[in-house]
């Protein structure tokens, strides 16, 4: 069986996907963290979207890491990805929803109290439908929305 087909198509090229089962349960491997975690919907969208910005955008996959942990006062939250240039800065931050979940300020909330730890330029939400993207113009303290995903090496300039 193919799990894939019983994942919903999402607005990103298509990549390849490893599944596996253990039991009862269906694993997706990451290759960011070089392990097979629990297939999501959330994870599905994580997935495709790495995958898209190693082979569409240019990004090289040692510089994304998955699940990356933040202590928010007492409080320990994780950056569904962080994207980071050549000295190990992060240029990017990025927050996946399930496909049905809605991209609303909230979740640019989210990601914005993430990047007062980080001070990350890039911020990226996605559902795996939509994709929104924006870099933070820290003298102004406002978003320039793009229209698309930037290139690596537009990240890091």
């Amino acid at each position: 069986m193919h799990y894939q087909d019983d994942m919903q198509s999402l607005n990103l090229p298509p990549c390849d996907i490893l599944t596996r089962t253990e039991g009862s349960r269906v694993l997706i491997f990451d290759a960011c963290r070089g392990k097979y975690v629990a297939l999501t919907p959330e994870e599905w969208v994580r997935q495709h979207f790495v995958g898209y910005l190693i082979h569409h955008r240019g990004y090289p996959g040692g510089l994304i890491a998955n699940e990356v942990e933040l202590r928010l006062g007492n409080k320990r939250v994780r950056c569904d990805s962080v994207v980071y240039d050549r000295r190990l800065r992060p240029r990017m931050i990025i927050e996946y929803k399930s496909p049905e979940v809605a991209l609303t300020r909230s979740v640019f909330d989210q990601i914005s109290a993430y990047n007062h730890m980080l001070h990350a330029p890039w911020l990226v939400i996605s559902n795996g439908l939509r994709h929104i993207c924006c870099k933070v113009d820290y003298d102004k303290k406002a978003w320039d929305f793009v229209a698309a995903i930037p290139e690596y090496e537009t990240i890091v300039e």
